[in-house]
């Protein structure tokens, strides 16, 4: 099926129009790159996931965790996604000096997501806020949530996000004498959360800039590897499975599987944290823009 897929889609990206070939492949280098996400797992995610198996001493944890590895594996092994939230399309956009950033080209990251939509295929999660209305494409206004950056080479990021583990998120805005209530604010978080995340979680911390850039900063955190940690990142990680929450809620060792931390500078006068929690199902992937 995958296979099949693929051959498909290759099908259609060689019918474009010629001078549309550029719009073309960012849809269809977001359309892989999202599938990939849905459908695997980074090697990093399911490394730590089976090393807290290995870790646990509670039958009813280990049991969870395998559970999930199974879960894991028929996805990869039936080309279907993972969890049944397929979360709402957040894009990361590596952009080099000769490449504009232009309408066309987030309208083009758009149709890769309502590709996606269809063939993978996703639920549609976008609705409007206060209407609650579903656009039936998990696209509208300020959908998909797209980041850019500069960069080398012309590359699609994306980070699926599920509304279990996004709700439980948080953001305070700290004194600067109150460094030392980082570590508590990340614990009452999860402690706060408890299983409605589907822990084991992977946190993303975010340390300093603005009201609004702390949140961005959180989010960005999680598109880190998770197979390694600064001492910083230990610390938070240790207190947050000292909680003894557990894989699902039901106790254990393993509340986090990891903890990641990006920081940028603020005002002297400010010290803002925001917290983005992951689910288990830690969605990542890229794709490279061919054109």
């Amino acid at each position: 099926m995958e296979m099949i897929i693929e051959f498909i889609s290759s099908l259609l990206l060689m019918l474009i129009p010629a001078g549309k070939e550029f719009s073309a492949a960012v849809s269809y280098a977001t359309c892989q790159a999202i599938r990939e996400a849905e459908i695997r797992l980074p090697p990093d995610v399911i490394a730590a996931i089976r090393n807290a198996a290995a870790k646990e001493s509670s039958d009813i944890a280990r049991q969870e965790l395998g559970h999930i590895l199974e879960n894991i594996g028929l996805a990869e092994r039936l080309g279907v996604p993972i969890c049944q939230d397929t979360g709402v399309p957040v894009v990361y956009l590596t952009v080099p000096p000769e490449v504009p950033v232009t309408r066309d080209l987030l309208e083009a990251v758009a149709e890769g997501v309502r590709t996606a939509t269809r063939m993978i295929p996703l639920r549609p999660n976008v609705v409007l806020p206060l209407e609650r209305a579903n656009s039936g494409d998990n696209t509208g206004p300020g959908m998909p949530a797209i980041h850019i950056r500069p960069g080398e080479r012309m590359e699609i990021t994306v980070l699926p996000k599920g509304a279990g583990a996004e709700n439980m998120s948080r953001l305070a805005m700290l004194l600067p004498t109150e460094q030392d209530r980082i570590p508590r604010f990340v614990a009452e978080t999860m402690l706060i959360a408890g299983g409605r995340p589907c822990p084991p979680v992977v946190l993303g911390v975010g340390i300093g800039g603005t009201f609004d850039g702390v949140a961005a900063l959180a989010k960005e955190a999680l598109l880190e590897p998770i197979d390694s940690m600064d001492p910083f990142e230990q610390e938070l990680c240790d207190a947050v499975n000292a909680l003894g929450i557990g894989p699902m809620g039901l106790g254990g060792k393993t509340t986090a599987l990891a903890v990641k931390v990006k920081t940028a500078s603020c005002h002297t006068a400010s010290l803002p944290v925001a917290v983005n929690v992951q689910c288990w199902a830690a969605r990542r992937a890229t794709r490279e823009v061919i054109w």
